[in-house]
């Protein structure tokens, strides 16, 4: 991993593999720095980029649109094919139709996919999410193996769409994202909607029955599959650009000389660790960052988490500013009721504050001050 401005000093080519919310931010931040040289983008789904997030919210229940804005970037756009290799001495990637392309800049926003249970449905891709609507409009029993937040916003939309819903967890529902507190709170949701909650690891999935470790098994009609993902670097497997088989980027996003990576791919230091943040918001901070520090090396800044993030499910609607998880209990900044309007407060050890807002309508801006002062903005007092 390379952590000096040691790139080409031209900037005439550069190639973002990968046309996601990152690659495309990455993108739009190239030409907003002023790179006006060739750009291209590559993406292994056939179709224009779109939203993440609103695949397992909006899509699932009411036909929300995933739609973004036509990018303005003016990149030449390689859709439906795919990266299988890097040769950084030679400046190429490899494309899955036989082509190479090549770079003297390169931003790897390639994501991650499902990790697979059998043949379990998956949701990641625009052509998942379809098809699971499509599947909960008949009205099957479901069971979603995985109780993080996607888990269960499957689960929520199955509960909406009629059908009777299993959810197999290993522990409480989201508490390992979200900490006891909020944990409990989505959980009495759940269950209160009628979620049906099996604890227990899946060791196997065939023929419509999950088999836990303890040999017990759970069936259903349909089955979904949400025990997290796996991060796409097997193109990169014989670059040298790996580190025990991880993408590891320095603050900057930099993991090669005049090669960045963001987004779910990346591993990056965060508080003294370095990790991947799976969150759209970080997706899009990385990307601007990594998008710097090709151009301007050293002189770009460093990226600086301060992740936002939401959730709908259960009729809760949760936004976040801040580190999650969380102990113990937090300070009442707004609301008598836990399930909202509500806006809570939490302060790790190190000083750093988390703002949680339920089911309600704080803007951003102000939550991220709530955040920071552990006080109500006076703004929002006020309207209140």
């Amino acid at each position: 991993m390379s952590t000096a401005a040691d790139m080409p000093t031209v900037m005439e080519r550069i190639v973002v593999v990968g046309n996601g919310i990152a690659g495309q931010t990455a993108c739009d931040s190239l030409r907003g720095a002023g790179f006006t040289g060739q750009l291209t983008v590559v993406g292994d789904e056939p179709v224009p980029a779109y939203s993440r997030p609103a695949l397992s919210k909006a899509l699932l229940t009411d036909g929300g649109s995933h739609e973004l804005a036509a990018p303005a970037h003016g990149a030449t756009e390689r859709l439906g094919v795919a990266a299988v290799g890097l040769d950084v001495d030679a400046r190429l990637v490899h494309l899955d139709d036989g082509t190479a392309l090549e770079f003297d800049g390169l931003v790897i926003a390639t994501g991650a996919r499902p990790r697979p249970l059998g043949e379990a449905l998956v949701l990641r891709t625009l052509d998942d999410a379809l098809a699971l609507r499509e599947r909960l409009a008949d009205r099957p029993s479901v069971a979603v193996v995985g109780a993080g937040p996607l888990g269960m916003e499957v689960a929520s939309a199955a509960v909406q769409a009629g059908c009777e819903v299993t959810v197999v967890a290993d522990t409480a529902p989201m508490r390992p994202q979200f900490g006891p507190y909020l944990s409990e709170l989505f959980t009495a949701a759940a269950t209160a909607a009628g979620v049906k909650l099996v604890y227990g690891t899946a060791a196997g999935f065939a023929a419509g029955t999950i088999t836990l470790d303890d040999g017990s098994r759970v069936t259903a009609e349909l089955v979904v599959a949400a025990i997290g993902d796996i991060p796409n670097v097997e193109w990169l497997r014989e670059s040298g650009v790996l580190t025990d088989g991880r993408l590891v980027a320095d603050s900057r996003g930099r993991v090669a000389p005049g090669i960045v990576a963001a987004g779910d791919v990346a591993h990056v230091p965060v508080r003294g660790v370095v990790r991947r943040i799976p969150l759209w918001n970080s997706a899009i901070e990385q990307a601007r960052i990594a998008a710097a520090a090709v151009l301007l090396g050293d002189a770009a800044p460093e990226f600086d988490a301060d992740p936002y993030f939401w959730t709908e499910q259960f009729g809760l609607h949760l936004k976040a500013i801040g580190h999650l998880p969380v102990d113990g209990e937090p300070t009442v900044l707004a609301g008598e009721d836990p399930r909202g309007p509500a806006l809570l407060h939490w302060r790790h050890p190190d000083g750093a504050g988390v703002a949680v807002a339920i089911n309600d309508r704080i803007p951003i801006p102000r939550l991220r001050r709530a955040a920071v002062t552990g006080e109500l903005p006076s703004t929002a007092r006020a309207a209140r």
